[in-house]
């Protein structure tokens, strides 16, 4: 690629790129991709049940699979922690990256 004089070439955030293919897993759910039918966790259907232990556990399990199923060449998931408080959802997922095995953590609050 040339630069004129003065130009910057852009920077890549690896961090930022996997971050983002991890909140693209969770928001998107199954059937919303044409090609992909079968991408995404559909965690927004979670967030509507009932907010207990049980929804919780179900809602880590899910995460914790379709993160190793979709973005399982670039992370491991080493935990998912969802909390219910109140009408919020927490979610933490803490990961390694493959590329250079360091540990990663990306927290989501949304209801």
């Amino acid at each position: 690629m040339s630069l004129p004089l003065g130009g910057l070439a852009p920077r890549f955030d690896d961090d930022a790129d996997l971050r983002t293919k991890i909140v693209q897993v969770l928001f998107t759910a199954p059937g919303e991709r044409v090609n992909q039918p079968e991408f995404g966790c559909g965690l927004f259907n979670l967030v509507f049940d009932h907010n207990n232990p049980i929804t919780a556990a179900a809602a880590e399990f899910t995460i914790g699979q379709a993160l190793t199923r979709w973005l399982g060449d670039e992370l491991v998931v080493s935990a998912v922690d969802v909390q219910g408080q109140e009408e919020m959802l927490l979610v933490e997922i803490d990961y390694v990256r493959r590329k250079d095995m360091s540990r990663r953590a990306v927290q989501l609050h949304f209801g």
